[in-house]
């Protein structure tokens, strides 16, 4: 079966996609980037890569005709301006280039619609099902609230807020209640309807077993992790005090931490149907999927997170502009030093950030990354979902990969944070030779300004850097 995946570099879509794979069907990727689309590690199956950007309806024509099913897995939320505008635009060239391939059924994720009130996210969800239900193929939609799994959107930032407050000041929307569900549950829902006749034209609400409000969510979460936390409710707390103190406590975006805020005010609980049972899957309770989803942090086993989604500014270019380091007009910082244990060192460099910090200062990064996050960046808060391997489009805190080449000991990192300018950071080893360089474009005065204040820091982190990576004394500065 020729299956159509959009969303394929998202948090649901690489969950799902290894699973299509396995059940032996011929997947077709839907990315904006190639080169973020790590296809080697899914042979030897059957993995075509199409570039779409569904803003672009010229772009759709890349979609081939001789599909059997289409997943529609793309939404806009954590984007700043008007998401809702971009996701109907998304869903109208979907739906107009669809109807004219021979596809058999699209099958899209969207959220619980409880009230007539629903926030601009559910709005959103909801009007794209209208604009997918009014086409000529069939059409089986299945609504989710919170998905629960290491990596989703809503498990991480509730981990992130228990894991570092333990007396949290909320609003009263922590008596809305939801219907949470495991993102393995997800998976086999979604993989259940696939060409099923009887859910064709449907709409099922999905949740696990447990119906709970966010405080007992964050409550259990927090007995699930062995922490003692309280919880009090100010009721003159405005929705947009606590998307700040989620924004600078996670790895939120602001837009996407005042977005989930205004969805929480609306309770998510599933209206009865007999879906899972049709498909013979167990649902799992809220505290089991907290255990897995912990379970596969700590085996380093987090297949996508919904952090590794592209934020700006690499939106706005592919990641190959990125990897052109420019030679004029910049400032330089380069430091090399002699290593005798190869593998280790370039272990090293690939296990670099997230948990594992940068090895020297991490309290100026970390003061760094909270600065940046007071001026509306990304901050320091986010990690690659492996400490292993490497991809071009990984999220490495507030860098981004833009190459990787493990065998060839070279990574090549942009960063994300704010700054009058561009900046880029690498690693090579070359021989016995580890070379260090950071590379700023300034942008007008401002940028050099920015360069010379922080070069005191930079003569202080950029020489330990290195040498802990290498393990050596001392570092040459070039």
């Amino acid at each position: 079966m020729k299956i159509l995946l959009t969303g394929a570099t998202g948090y649901i879509g690489q969950r799902l996609l290894p699973v299509l794979l396995e059940n032996g069907h011929e997947i077709i990727c839907c990315v904006r980037d190639k080169t973020r689309f790590n296809a080697d590690k899914y042979l030897p199956y059957q993995v075509k890569v199409i570039t779409v950007n569904f803003s672009d309806k010229t772009s759709l024509e890349n979609i081939p005709v001789d599909i059997d099913v289409a997943y529609y897995l793309l939404h806009s939320m954590a984007a700043a301006g008007n998401f809702s505008a971009m996701e109907e635009t998304a869903a109208l060239h979907f739906r107009e280039r669809l109807q004219q391939t021979k596809v058999q059924q699209v099958i899209y994720l969207g959220g619980i619609i409880n009230e007539t009130n629903l926030s601009a996210h559910l709005q959103s969800r909801k009007n794209v099902e209208h604009i997918l239900a009014a086409a000529t193929f069939p059409l089986t939609t299945l609504r989710a609230g919170i998905i629960v799994g290491s990596g989703s959107t809503s498990f991480e930032i509730m981990r992130g807020l228990v894991e570092k407050l333990p007396v949290m000041f909320v609003p009263r929307w922590v008596y809305t209640t939801c219907q949470p569900i495991a993102i393995r549950n997800v998976v086999e829902l979604l993989q259940g309807v696939l060409l099923l006749p009887t859910t064709y034209q449907q709409c099922y609400d999905i949740g696990g077993t447990d119906i709970l409000t966010y405080k007992e969510m964050l409550l259990r979460l927090a007995a699930v992790r062995g922490l003692r936390r309280k919880i009090w409710v100010v009721p003159l707390l405005t929705l947009r005090y606590s998307s700040w103190w989620v924004y600078l406590l996670t790895a939120a975006s602001f837009p996407l931490a005042l977005n989930l805020a205004r969805s929480m005010t609306t309770d998510m609980i599933c209206r009865p149907n007999s879906l899972a049972a049709m498909l013979g899957v167990k649902l799992l309770s809220y505290d089991t999927a907290l255990s897995l989803a912990f379970d596969k942090i700590a085996q380093n086993q987090v297949l996508s997170s919904w952090q590794d989604t592209m934020t700006s500014p690499v939106p706005d270019k592919s990641i190959p502009y990125y990897r052109e380091v420019p030679l004029e007009g910049c400032f330089k910082d380069v430091r090399k030093i002699q290593v005798t244990n190869i593998p280790q060192t370039t272990e090293r460099i690939w296990a670099i950030g997230g948990r594992n910090g940068w090895y020297y200062a991490n309290w100026l990064w970390t003061l760094r990354g909270f600065i940046d996050k007071l001026a509306g960046g990304v901050g320091m808060r986010r990690a690659s979902t492996t400490h292993t391997t490497l991809a071009a489009g990984d999220v490495l805190d507030c860098w981004r990969v833009i190459f990787a080449d493990k065998a060839n000991k070279q990574l090549l990192l942009y960063a994300e944070m704010k700054l009058p300018g561009e900046a880029w950071l690498s690693f090579e080893i070359t021989g016995q030779q580890l070379t260090q360089t950071a590379v700023f474009r300034p942008r007008g005065i401002t940028g050099r300004l920015y360069w010379y204040a922080m070069w005191p820091f930079h003569a202080f982190i950029f020489p330990g850097m290195i040498r802990r990576i290498g393990r050596q004394k001392r570092a040459v500065t070039v």
